[in-house]
């Protein structure tokens, strides 16, 4: 079996340099030698065998459970390699069927109810919260920062991801706005110290709904700042303002019709919304199989050929869009460099195996968003054409007012 993996990588790695180290005692060198460089052991005789025959998966559970050992470079350098090469290179004919099985599988499941969107979430974000305190900003956003200048430290690159969203959606004191998938509460908190707002945030996460609950009354201001265990869809009212930060991507095409007209029965007549998400350049048949079964079940990351229309067919106005393309690879380079500095905290945590697990995911989403097709979009909708800027100076303006406010111990 291992000349067929020799194969693989033979045809894989033309770019960059890799070694393997083989059960047998056999080690071979592939590619032109150039950077990244890799070292690569294989521990025994069925992890050859499982990698040859379904490498999109394998490559990650076997890292996750130590028989594939980096032993020079680290995960991300080997990933990069293979990113920058075409993952496709390295399919082999039984690894096409594992693909083409997994489509399917998809396409059968695609239908998300509530109840099944909860224990998606649940598989994720209901993790131990001190797990994600190991490596995200004290503010525990868990989403794209925004590093305006490429030289931020992550604390002020979520701050100003923060104000940045609350300058386009234009608030003032008082008005209701509605945070849909309110994460720990960060985003919603933020709008209610800083612009005075009374914000309601909706998650379908227990630990994530403790902790921003926690949070509000902790800084006194749990009257304006309320968090409730709810869909989205069984939300009532009207608001001035809506905001999603990094839901979107666990919407699934299926239901964007839905979403969209439901932020728009949401919404007052001269209301605001802002969506942040991740986005593809193209919409994909399959999502990674590893971050599929371990770490986001049934998200899908859209395309905007897939969102506009729904935003369209929703009966919405597109008043802004801004793509913001490396903001995330620095995110999750932050985050990682952060979970491995503190890999003794997860191991105690969990074990060694979700250790690699979460290392292989932070490494294999940076490889994305850096040498992939992988970016983040921010769109605002209104319902109607109503008066509003004439040009986007506005949102330079607010900021400078809003970190203004973020020094006022009045506000």
């Amino acid at each position: 079996m291992e000349r067929y993996l020799i194969s693989m990588f033979e045809r894989g790695v033309k770019a960059g340099a890799v070694e393997v180290a083989f059960p047998s005692g056999d080690k071979r060198a592939f590619g032109d030698g150039s950077s990244p460089v890799a070292r690569l052991r294989l521990t025994d005789s069925g992890a050859v065998t499982a990698l040859w025959l379904d490498p999109s998966l394998q490559f990650a559970e076997l890292y996750m459970h130590g028989r594939l050992v980096v032993e020079e470079g680290d995960i991300f350098d080997f990933l990069a390699l293979v990113k920058r090469n075409g993952a496709k290179n390295f399919a082999s004919i039984p690894a096409l069927a594992h693909e083409a099985g997994r489509m399917l599988h998809r396409m059968l499941r695609r239908h998300i109810l509530p109840e099944t969107a909860r224990r998606n979430v649940a598989h994720h974000y209901d993790l131990d919260e001190r797990l994600f305190r190991l490596f995200l900003d004290p503010d525990m956003q868990y989403s794209c920062a925004y590093y305006e200048n490429g030289d931020e430290t992550l604390e002020e690159a979520q701050r100003k991801k923060r104000r940045h969203i609350a300058a386009k959606m234009r608030l003032a004191p008082g008005q209701r706005v509605l945070d849909i998938g309110c994460g720990w509460g960060g985003m919603g908190l933020y709008l209610a110290e800083v612009t005075g707002a009374d914000v309601i945030g909706v998650t379908l996460s227990e630990e994530q709904l403790r902790v921003a609950s926690q949070r509000a009354k902790e800084a006194g201001i749990a009257d304006r700042a309320k968090f409730m265990l709810k869909d989205y869809r069984k939300v009532e009212g009207r608001f001035d303002r809506i905001v999603s930060v990094g839901m979107f991507e666990h919407v699934g095409p299926q239901h964007y019709d839905e979403y969209f007209r439901t932020i728009r029965s949401l919404l007052t007549d001269d209301g605001v919304a802002v969506v942040h998400s991740i986005t593809r350049a193209k919409p994909n048949r399959a999502d990674p199989p590893f971050v599929e079964k371990y770490i986001f079940p049934n998200g899908h990351i859209p395309a905007l050929s897939e969102t506009m229309p729904a935003i369209e067919r929703a009966g919405l106005l597109v008043k802004d869009v801004e793509i913001l393309t490396m903001h995330y690879a620095d995110t999750l380079r932050d985050w990682r460099r952060r979970f491995r500095a503190s890999r003794a905290g997860a191991v105690a945590f969990y074990d060694e195996s979700f250790f690699r697990m979460w290392d292989f995911y932070l490494a294999g989403s940076e490889v994305s968003f850096r040498y992939g097709k992988l970016t983040n979009f921010q769109i605002q909708l209104m319902r109607r054409n109503s008066d509003g800027p004439r040009n986007r100076n506005y949102i330079d303006e607010i900021e400078r007012d809003l970190a203004r406010r973020e020094q006022s111990p009045e506000r």
